[in-house]
């Protein structure tokens, strides 16, 4: 009888070692999706601080609307191009610019 609890020990150890083994790796191989789900919640965390923005400000997308029907579409795209271009430019020389130049903290 002492035997056999004994046997039942070292089964329940191996077994306990293996259960271990496999929960390794299994979290080894479940990386690739913890990151893409982890991208994929990132994604829909942006896209709903978008929505949230537009909620909050809805005068942006209203201009928006109002440049797409009262211009042409092509013209609309070549005028967002146009700003865009010259956001992305101001923020290149803000961020070039002394901060004492600019007047003002940012």
């Amino acid at each position: 009888m002492n035997q056999s609890l004994t046997d039942l020990y070292l089964q329940r150890g191996r077994l306990l070692e293996r259960i271990a083994s496999q929960r390794a790796t299994l979290a080894w191989q479940l990386v690739p999706l913890q990151n893409a789900s982890d991208a994929g919640s990132r994604v829909m965390a942006m896209l709903r601080g978008g929505v949230q923005y537009l909620k909050s400000h809805p005068l942006p997308v209203a201009l928006a609307v109002l440049a797409l029907v009262l211009l042409k579409p092509r013209r609309a795209l070549r005028w967002a191009g146009r700003g865009l271009f010259l956001w992305r430019s101001w923020r290149a020389l803000r961020a070039w610019l002394p901060e004492s130049l600019l007047g003002r903290d940012l």
